[in-house]
């Protein structure tokens, strides 16, 4: 069985430009003890919701990796992200789902997956055939790379070790959750337009600041002086 905290923080060593989203609950509190991050997206209280937030930001970002952190609870509850996912399949999008089969924030009732549900198996039967399950603590270094090389969607399913651990818990408040994490997507975006623009001219294409929704062009940018 894989101890969470360890493998997340490896997981999201050197994450670089990667969009993050944690699922309510004790995946906040493991990607937040990882280390904080103006690219970290909580998402408290919106139970399910955590894998289709990361579609979002995969379709609408594609030049980055988009990682989400979720439990097993979560994702039973979202069963039919996996159909839409399937859907578009984009190529920078990771589900890990950290599955103890267990409800932590209620009190450690089984999940379904205690009962021998297979969230890997469903994944893969809703179209995502990079779906697999992970046992050892071992397995979390060749996962690593794959989270970042956008080579196509990717469900891992790590089984970890019962129980639940400490709450360290980040801003709960969801408009300033929010607010932080456009607004650093969007300087971060805005840096990547100003280093283009010191070459004089920039490509656009979909999923850029200037994206006009079409193919590829070439957008002429004024030198800078």
């Amino acid at each position: 069985m894989i101890e969470r905290r360890p493998a997340v923080a490896e997981l999201l060593k050197d994450r670089g430009n990667a969009l993050v989203v944690a699922g309510l609950g004790s995946p906040v509190y493991d990607v937040f003890a990882a280390g904080d991050h103006d690219l970290n997206f909580y998402d408290w209280g919106a139970m399910g919701s955590a894998a289709m937030v990361g579609l979002g930001l995969a379709l609408s970002r594609p030049e980055r990796p988009v990682i989400v952190f979720t439990g097993d609870g979560e994702m039973l509850m979202g069963l039919g992200a996996f159909s839409t996912i399937a859907q578009h399949l984009p190529t920078n999008l990771s589900i890990l789902v950290l599955d103890n089969e267990q409800y932590a924030e209620t009190g450690m009732q089984k999940t379904a997956t205690g009962f021998g549900t297979d969230l890997a198996a469903v994944a893969r039967a809703c179209g995502i055939q990079n779906a697999s399950e992970l046992t050892g603590q071992d397995e979390i270094a060749t996962l690593r790379p794959k989270l970042y090389g956008r080579a196509g969607t990717l469900v891992a399913v790590l089984k970890i070790k019962p129980g639940d651990q400490p709450r360290t818990v980040p801003e709960r408040e969801g408009t300033l959750i929010a607010s932080r994490f456009m607004r650093s997507l969007l300087a971060d975006d805005q840096r990547r337009v100003r280093h283009r623009a010191r070459h004089g001219r920039m490509s656009v294409t979909a999923g850029d600041p200037a994206d006009v929704g079409g193919a590829p062009v070439d957008v002429a940018v004024p030198e800078e002086s």
